[in-house]
Order: structure tokens, then sequence, then C-alpha cells
């Protein structure tokens, strides 16, 4: 069995509330520990194998092929997550922009508020990408309402033009 595969066993198994909540909790704490490293050395290439990259950022190999799971989209080269082993060579190389944006998408805010992206990306620069992400995922209606000018162009609302 694949390290990914036993990675989708243990976080799908069945536990009862507390269970459920300390295992979320601890895992949660260590992704969010390994984004602050990989954000703070976001300009050095990280790389290696799996089980060095684990052990690097004090993580489980299961526990870290999740994590690869949450930030692989956000790569460069994205990973062929079922065929890694713990003497897999690995290459880390993120789109920090694609990574902010997945982050959003996720409603992950314990991660794209992390201080270490003010050495990424200014303030200003966040709050606009969050901004064009909202206005990306906002329901946009073409229908025309009844007091609407008539598109048409006649200058009549349109349940008096077209919308009789």
């Amino acid at each position: 069995m694949s390290i990914y595969s036993q990675w989708k066993e243990i976080a799908d198994r069945e536990r009862n509330e507390v269970e459920h909540n300390k295992f979320w909790n601890d895992y949660l704490l260590q992704e969010k520990n390994t984004y602050e490293y990989i954000l703070s050395h976001h300009d050095e290439v990280i790389e290696g194998t799996v089980g060095e990259l684990a052990k690097k950022l004090d993580m489980k190999n299961t526990y870290f092929l999740g994590f690869l799971d949450g930030i692989n989209e956000s790569l460069l080269k994205e990973l062929d997550l079922d065929s890694l082993e713990e003497d897999s060579h690995i290459k880390l190389d993120v789109d920090l922009t694609a990574l902010f944006y997945n982050m959003l998408d996720a409603k992950a805010n314990w991660l794209y508020t992390l201080q270490a992206w003010d050495n990424i990306f200014s303030k200003e620069k966040r709050d606009k990408m969050t901004k064009d992400y909202n206005r990306s995922k906002m329901a946009v209606s073409d229908k025309v309402g009844r007091n609407e000018p008539c598109p048409c162009g006649s200058g009549k609302k349109y349940k008096k033009c077209c919308g009789k």
C-alpha cells in the first residue's frame, strides 16, 4: 500500500467527534508549521526524498503525503502522489500566487493570514488578490429586471418593450 493510500485511509477513518477534532487539530498544526517553513524559505528550492523532507519538517511520512496532497496543485510540476515512496526524490517548486489563491479557495484563513506572507506579497497585493478572488466567485446574472432599461436600446423599460 502506498504512503498516499495510507494517508487517505487515516484521514477518512471513522472517529467520534473528540478523536476527529484531535486528529485534524494535530494535523493542521503540523501543516501550518510546514507552510510557515516553506514561506519563510520561499527563495530556496526545497528538495530531497520524501523521508528526508518529512523528517526535516517534523512530520510522519503519511502526514507529509497529506500535506503534499494539499499543496500539489500549487506546485509548478505536480507530483504523482500514488507513486511516492519514502526514498522518492521530490522537488517543491511552489507557485506562490497559485498557493495563495488555493488557500483562499480552501477557506484556510489560518494559512493565507500567516505572517510569513508579509515577506512575499505586500499587504496591499494580498488584499487585491483576495478581492479579485472574491469577485471571481460572485454570482452574476444576465437576467434583465422588469424595471431595467430594455437591452434592445429603445429607451423603454423592459416590461413595456421586449418583456411584454
